[in-house]
């Protein structure tokens, strides 16, 4: 790297935020202009300093990272994108290509390959040489949900309240928030983002 290169860290975890910003600082030519925990937070850092890379994780609250990527492309293509994720599913890999971010990397690798994917993407270049660890299915997404879950999941992306879907399906609100608890339990997720994100891969939208 010649110049040095101004990078936006978007992850909601704090800890793996400045996990990445360690790295970073390991490079001269690197200078993170600032750390977002959700994608609302982002976008308004871009709008008031744009930057010449944004480090974003696909799950994040009020904006995921394709949502943020999409926006990104659409208002600052110059502006590189590469998306770190912790679930290795095959249509991620579809809907970032289909976005048009640079590059992908799971959150399993190494410092180096971190590095080896700005320098890429820097250039001019994408980034998906591991597209291979990306499954078609993954344990994960084979867990079964229940009916009744699959129906709370339909209602919560539609942003129905617990008393509402209670309504709509017959049941008290307790039953909906356990629902809830074991659904998000079975996916090992945290937020309602990342639900409609699995909702989206698997047609539940």
């Amino acid at each position: 790297m010649s110049r040095t290169i101004s990078i936006y860290i978007a992850d909601d975890h704090p800890i793996m935020a400045g996990g990445i910003h360690e790295v970073l600082k390991t490079n001269s030519a690197l200078q993170v202009l600032g750390i977002a925990h959700d994608g609302e937070a982002l976008i308004a850092m871009l709008q008031d300093r744009r930057a010449d890379l944004v480090i974003l994780d696909i799950n994040m609250p009020k904006m995921n990272g394709i949502q943020c990527a999409q926006w990104i492309k659409e208002y600052m293509p110059e502006t590189k994108v590469i998306i770190l994720t912790m679930y290795p599913e095959k249509s991620y890999i579809d809907q970032l290509l289909q976005v048009g971010a640079d590059g992908c990397l799971l959150k399993s690798r190494g410092s180096s390959d971190l590095l080896e994917a700005i320098n890429r993407v820097v250039a001019g270049k994408s980034y998906y040489d591991w597209i291979s660890e990306f499954k078609p299915e993954t344990i994960t997404q084979r867990v079964i949900l229940t009916q009744r879950e699959m129906e709370v999941v339909k209602l919560i992306i539609q942003a129905k309240s617990s008393s509402e879907i209670a309504k709509i399906l017959f049941i008290s609100p307790e039953t909906v928030k356990t629902h809830r608890k074991n659904i998000f339990k079975k996916l090992k997720i945290h937020h309602v983002t990342e639900l409609m994100t699995y909702a989206l891969n698997h047609g539940l939208t």
